[in-house]
């Protein structure tokens, strides 16, 4: 017969009670944060993680300082080889440039470091040095991921504007670098000046864009200059980038991108120099060597823009594609990548230069599980080795060539953590908990859940996915089995349909469109009127 044994209310014996606490504990995750105590708003520091060991960096900048001085580039503009060779660099007969190793290792200890790359709106600024982490969107992709039918189609304007406004709202995409090209504009110049203005009417991050020759330039800063309330302003806080693939891999200037190049600098945009080199194809299939290719493209531009202008910012872009070998194609969502992608921004890290690079580059045509684990795995590797600026880093799909606006939702999810990730531990007195422990063992209930510390740090130690469900089987059955396509779907409309910048004053566009007449394509009517 069995006996009931009534047990003694101890602390040892009691259960917690969850529900209360549970109620507390999502009031307090709920609540608004001050916006300086927000995780993903706090200087990341990664570098935790390298591929290069030992003396690998050095074995790396010898063979950049020998292909530099031995090999150099050709087709270098007839105004690149005037202010190259007036620094010290060597026109040869050959009809190519090459550059004194004296002359190299001089402009890196010159050049610009620990500089900030500005938003409109200075909460957006980022200090560019150390191991810094930040992530954003980049690319030249061509279609639109239409993720209600599965399909693609050509980008337009009105995307890059709807992306703009999308990430302007997102914590953990830290800036916005033009991820698609207006397939709906076929003059060069209305399709530059379009994308900057989708772009910077879009968002008050900082903007990145790039322009298809010299003389597209000057429109562009006029419109710049203008939004900052003067040449001056824009001046002392440019809150847009050029970026430049002032290279053609291997080792050749590319004629535009230079013109360009000289017009940024001599208007006060930072450059971002970017040399792509795709391994088995354009760059060795050697990973080591991709890497010394792309640090020597590099390098040879920060030569070139430090003559144009001695500490001029400018952002180490090496970014070595990985292809598949059996077929050529790009893997951007490799490990391959992932590996050659950190250490470039070792390599940023042994000269003190802003390094840039790219991950989360997709192979997948659709945000699955395959887009998943590829962005997930690129771009937490490129936060964990303190890459300051991470490209490409959402959205992107189809090695480069798709889009989708419902992926910036679901990859700021991803690049919350992968922040965390990067953040590491915090190991203070505090933070190992000693007085914490000894009250829930001595004096407590048996368990942390009200302790005063847990509530404490419930957001500004940890990071909540707005999409990503946690919940149990059973109340996800019961909310109608939720999915994240259709959550991200939801939550893109809901963006669109609120979210009309207005850092951007309505006196000073009514004055750009004055100015530039149907320069501008994107009407104001689909801009929120």
């Amino acid at each position: 017969m069995p006996v009931a044994v009534e047990q003694q209310d101890t602390p040892a014996n009691r259960r917690p009670q969850r529900s209360g606490l549970r109620e507390t504990g999502h009031a307090m995750r709920s609540s608004p944060l001050v916006e300086d105590t927000r995780p993903q708003h706090k200087a990341i520091e990664g570098g935790g993680y390298g591929p290069l060991r030992g003396d690998d960096r050095e074995r790396i900048h010898e063979g950049v300082l020998t292909l530099l001085e031995t090999v150099g580039f050709a087709n270098a503009i007839p105004s690149c080889i005037k202010v190259l060779t007036k620094v010290g660099a060597i026109h040869g007969d050959d009809g190519r440039v090459r550059f004194p190793r004296a002359l190299v290792l001089d402009t890196i200890k010159r050049a610009a470091r620990h500089f900030t790359l500005h938003g409109q709106d200075p909460r957006h600024d980022m200090v560019v040095q150390g191991k810094r982490v930040h992530y954003g969107t980049a690319g030249i992709a061509v279609h639109l991921v239409d993720l209600e039918k599965r399909e693609y189609r050509e980008s337009k304007l009105q995307d890059i504007y709807d992306a703009a406004r999308i990430v302007d709202g997102l914590d953990n995409i830290h800036f916005f670098q033009r991820p698609m090209v207006a397939r709906d504009i076929a003059d060069p110049l209305e399709m530059d000046f379009n994308t900057l203005y989708a772009c910077v009417m879009g968002t008050s991050k900082h903007v990145g864009t790039s322009f298809t020759v010299r003389e597209n330039v000057k429109p562009a800063l006029e419109m710049l200059y203008a939004i900052a309330g003067g040449e001056e302003n824009f001046r002392a806080r440019p809150f847009v980038s050029n970026s430049n693939s002032f290279v053609v891999p291997p080792m050749r200037f590319a004629e535009d991108a230079c013109g360009v190049l000289e017009a940024c600098v001599e208007g006060g945009i930072p450059i971002l120099l970017l040399s792509t080199g795709q391994s088995g194809t354009t760059a060795p299939a050697a990973m080591a060597g991709a890497v010394v290719q792309a640090v020597a493209e590099v390098l040879a531009g920060l030569v070139y823009v430090n003559a144009l202008k001695p500490g001029h910012p400018a952002i180490f872009g090496a970014w070595p594609f990985m292809s598949d070998l059996r077929t050529g194609a790009m893997a951007g969502g490799s490990a391959e990548q992932s590996v050659a992608t950190a250490a470039c921004a070792q390599m940023a890290q042994f000269y003190d230069l802003p390094g840039g690079s790219a991950a989360g580059m997709t192979d997948s045509k659709l945000p699955d599980i395959q887009s998943g684990y590829e962005k997930g795995i690129t771009n937490v590797m490129a936060g964990l080795s303190g890459l300051n600026l991470v490209y490409e880093a959402a959205g992107m799909h189809a090695s480069l060539l798709g889009f989708c606006l419902e992926s910036l939702v679901i990859d700021n999810d991803m690049l919350g953590h992968c922040l965390g990730c990067a953040r590491g531990i915090d190991v203070t007195d505090e933070a190992l908990s000693i007085d914490s422990i000894a009250e829930v063992c001595l004096k407590g209930p048996g368990h942390y859940l009200d302790n005063e510390q847990t509530l404490k740090l419930m957001q500004t130690e940890h990071f909540y996915p707005a999409l990503g469900d946690r919940s149990s089987p059973k109340e996800w059955n019961e909310k109608g089995r939720p999915d994240i396509l259709l959550r991200a779907i939801t939550e893109k409309k809901r963006i669109l349909a609120e979210r009309f910048p207005r850092h951007v004053p309505k006196q000073v566009d009514d004055r750009l469109r004055a100015r530039f007449g149907n320069l501008i394509h994107l009407p104001r009517t689909h801009m929120g009127g």
